[in-house]
């Protein structure tokens, strides 16, 4: 391959996502989301508590976390692409109101617990839509009529 075009291949996201990934591809991605998922849930989030920082600055580094990890998942393909999408939006959105409460406690406006509370249903809202994205990418892969190769 000519260097410039490996080059602007590697800019580009994924090939394929959930929607037309040949079976193979479709298995290491869901394996590869669902142990992700599970770190995350078993390591990420206890030691994210352990941490000396109050609820919000926990919250809010959850949250740029999950940003990341969702612009991962989008890159990567790891997904059906409009609930990764979605995920990504969702997740960007609770990291800014959770932002937006951390500046207002430095300047010392206490009194916004409603910012921290909605970004926390805002993450538990995009950590469903991932359980539903691993759970369709589950069904694409059992689904008869997979193609076994890719194309």
């Amino acid at each position: 391959m000519h260097p410039t075009r490996e080059r602007d291949a590697m800019k580009q996201p994924a090939l394929h996502t959930a929607e037309n990934a040949p079976r193979g591809e479709l298995r290491r991605a869901t394996l590869r989301l669902l142990l992700m998922l599970v770190v995350l849930a078993l390591l990420v989030v206890p030691l994210l508590r352990a941490l000396p920082l109050g609820k919000s600055g926990q919250s809010g580094l959850l949250a740029w976390m999950l940003v990341l990890i969702a612009g991962y998942w989008l890159y990567a393909g790891m997904g059906f692409r409009p609930l990764l999408l979605l995920q990504l939006v969702i997740f960007s959105s609770a990291a800014a109101l959770l932002t937006a409460k951390i500046l207002l406690v430095i300047v010392d406006v206490h009194s916004l617990g409603v910012l921290r509370e909605t970004a926390r249903m805002l993450i538990l809202l995009g950590a469903g839509l991932a359980a539903a994205n691993l759970g369709a990418m589950l069904y694409a892969l059992l689904r008869p009529g997979r193609p076994t190769t890719d194309r």
